[in-house]
């Protein structure tokens, strides 16, 4: 009945984005296909069999002479799209299956929008338990609305038109806050509860607090531009503004305890909008807030156009001075910031408006603040690049920094002008020459660059390899242990996986022939001989299979660091992603020859050293590459002098910054709820969940 897409455009951009596409529809009882190879058809629509039901299936293939970077899927991205659609459409049931790590998800919610409402409250304090649920239907059109409102002071509206996301809103959100004001306001007054505010309620008191989800269903809808992200079908606004006011008004009228937090809540909202408004006409009378005054610790440019301005947010005098020294006075301003700025997650309007740093950012920045007063017209820089230690307070005062943006000016972050400067992480000296790495894999990659420069390697199979191809492989086996985390969650022997990945299974299919697994048993055998110690014991096994055909499995028991191990190495195993890449490390690894191995030096063609298998030559390269290196792990911004932090971390030549942006705002609302809100419970589960995610902890 309705769509979000009208022409096929969506499925065409694929098709011409995949190096192949293939389309299976199932239709009339009978289930048709047709392939493409890069948007060119390889064959005519064709009938392929009989079918029940009808439904259409599309399997691509993403063109990597296009996507040069990663052919990859972000499955976050995915599964937060098909949450949405989940929701949005209730009891409909979606199946999640990534075959990269053998994980299935299966999303499927019946109380749909009211559920939605539920999960982006859950780690909040709702105020009543049951989210209000709202639906009605007239011309065609459907309209659904899931209300609750929580304790905190930050509203949270998604809506939605034929299941695209309007982030832009639109005039079905236009027409949902205007029946909500009125009907709260009505219900406020016929009940008597407004006890002689005199400024009374307004739109932005009643939506304090509040989660919300509209989802409108429209036969024709009209959207502004092509991303689809604000709905202007004008008919809407007063359809979504009639069936809104009518059922929440009958609702409060039949949950009068519920009216009466609703309108309570909102009291409080005015009554703190009210203290706020003299909060920031006191300061302004201060000068505080005015751009007339900026503050004396600002060191401002001299560039007038703010889109060709920067902001340096640095923290600590120190890093301050050093910043000050070292920027271009034409077009950076800096701001050091003194300690650790408050929580604004945790505080009201008026209480932070008593914070001097925050004023202090405020007045720099010049757009005002709150509803009533912020302009982003008047932001005086393009870029406001936060710039903080890479330690545990750098790391804490970015996050509070980060949650000010995020709650009191997110139409900055939205509009892509907050930055976080990327300072180097290691120092590596060499000699009296200092280099300074952004990141680990930087540093590694430098110190293989060195240490294989004019070397050979030369294989007992006579196989010569040059430096580049030296370092390539030495980087791919450095992934190993990256790829074995992910395995040694299942509790199996790292050791075991090592070894079975060097063996020659090559695809599911092996694990149907007892010849095959028969010589891989035997490979096996002799690996494990060498690379592990003690007692084990292994031997091949069948397993049952819903097809009825017998597969065929090794199990090998061992001790690993004083725990007894059963490893299973069959199908399941092979069907994570993690096994297969380290499958193909050493299938990679095998160009250069069989070992041991001779490293020779190319001028004076003397053996440096000989290597038994792979994990040998990393070692032994690995050693070469540190040798007469000094290697500091970098904290402090003002550890560098100010040539130093010019050239590494603010000269737009050779700086690396990243830009915020919201890609979920769901998650981004519940990521900063947990953190740095006031419920210490979901913080609690939050670390015992990513404890050990955990890779640099600095304590």
């Amino acid at each position: 009945k309705v769509s979000g897409g009208l022409h096929g455009v969506g499925v065409s951009v694929v098709n011409a984005l995949s190096e192949w596409l293939k389309v299976e529809v199932k239709q009339n009882g009978k289930r048709f296909s047709m392939e493409f190879h890069r948007g060119v058809p390889v064959n005519s629509l064709k009938e392929i069999g009989e079918a029940e039901g009808s439904g259409t299936k599309v399997t691509f293939y993403p063109d990597h002479t296009i996507f040069k970077e990663s052919t990859g899927f972000d499955l976050e991205t995915l599964i937060h799209r098909i949450r949405e659609l989940a929701f949005l459409n209730a009891g409909l049931k979606f199946i999640v299956n990534d075959e990269r790590v053998n994980k299935i998800q299966e999303l499927c919610y019946q109380g749909g929008i009211k559920s939605f409402v539920g999960y982006v409250n859950r780690n909040k304090n709702p105020l009543f338990p049951e989210p209000i649920y709202i639906n009605g239907n007239r011309d065609n059109i459907q309209v659904e609305v899931a209300i609750q409102y929580n304790k905190e002071y930050q509203e949270n509206l998604f809506t939605y038109a034929n299941n695209i996301n309007t982030s832009e809103g639109g005039t079905h959100l236009v027409g949902f806050k205007a029946a909500l004001t009125r009907t709260i306001n009505n219900y406020a007054t016929k009940n008597d509860l407004l006890k002689g505010d005199k400024d009374g309620i307004q739109g932005d008191d009643t939506r304090e607090g509040l989660t919300a989800v509209i989802s409108v269903k429209i036969p024709d809808p009209q959207f502004e531009g092509q991303t689809k992200t604000k709905l202007g079908n004008s008919e809407v606004k007063g359809l979504v503004e009639q069936i809104t006011g009518d059922k929440l008004s009958e609702y409060l009228e039949e949950n009068p305890a519920i009216g009466r937090l609703i309108v309570s809540k909102s009291l409080e909202a005015a009554r703190a909008r009210a203290a706020a408004r003299k909060a920031r006409e006191l300061v302004r009378r201060k000068g505080a807030l005015d751009n007339a005054a900026l503050p004396g610790k600002l060191a401002d440019c001299q560039e007038e156009n703010p889109e060709h301005c920067e902001l340096f947010l640095v923290e600590g005098e120190s890093a301050g001075g050093s910043a000050k020294q070292g920027r271009d006075r034409k077009y950076q301003a800096i701001l050091p910031l003194r300690g650790k700025i408050l929580n604004v997650e945790k505080a009201r309007f008026d209480k932070m408006l008593n914070s001097e740093e925050i004023r202090v950012m405020i007045t720099a920045l010049g757009t005002g603040i709150g509803s009533e007063d912020f302009d982003v017209s008047k932001l005086r820089y393009g870029k406001i690049i936060i710039m903080t230690d890479a330690d545990v307070d750098g790391s804490h005062i970015r996050t509070l920094l980060l949650t000010f943006f995020y709650r009191q000016m997110r139409e900055l972050v939205e509009r892509g002008h907050l930055y976080i400067a990327q300072p180097p992480l290691y120092r590596v000296k060499r000699g009296k020459k200092d280099a300074y790495m952004r990141s680990e894999e930087e540093m590694v990659d430098t110190i293989f660059t060195g240490a294989t420069a004019d070397l050979e390697l030369v294989s007992s199979d006579n196989k010569h390899s040059d430096a580049s191809t030296i370092k390539r492989h030495v980087l791919n086996l450095r992934q190993i242990e990256h790829y074995l985390e992910k395995i040694k969650e299942s509790h199996l022997d790292p050791r075991v996986i090592l070894a079975f990945a060097r063996t020659q299974v090559s695809s599911a299919e092996v694990f149907n022939s007892k010849d095959k697994m028969k010589e891989i048993f035997s490979e096996l055998e002799a690996i494990l001989a060498k690379k592990v110690t003690g007692d084990k014991e292994i031997k091949l096994i069948e397993q049952g299979s819903n097809t009825g055909v017998p597969t065929f499995a090794i199990s090998v028991r061992t001790v690993f660091q004083g725990l007894r191990k059963e490893n299973l190495l069959g199908k399941e195993l092979w069907a994570r992603g993690e096994f297969r890449k380290l499958r193909n490390i050493f299938m990679e690894a095998a160009a250069l020859g069989k070992g041991p191995y001779k490293i020779l030096d190319l001028g004076s063609r003397k053996e440096i050293a000989e290597c038994e298998d792979f994990e040998d030559l990393m070692r032994v390269i690995d050693e070469r590459g540190r040798k007469g290196l000094t290697i500091t792990r970098y904290k402090g911004l003002g550890e560098m002098n100010p040539e130093q932090l010019w050239e590494t971390t603010m000269d737009p030549e050779n700086r690396t910054m990243f830009q915020v942006n919201i890609e979920d705002a769901i998650e981004a609302d519940s990521i900063f709820t947990v953190l740095m809100g006031d419920e210490v419970e979901p913080r609690r589960r939050f670390i015992e969940e990513n404890a050990l995610k955990v890779k640099n902890l600095d304590i």
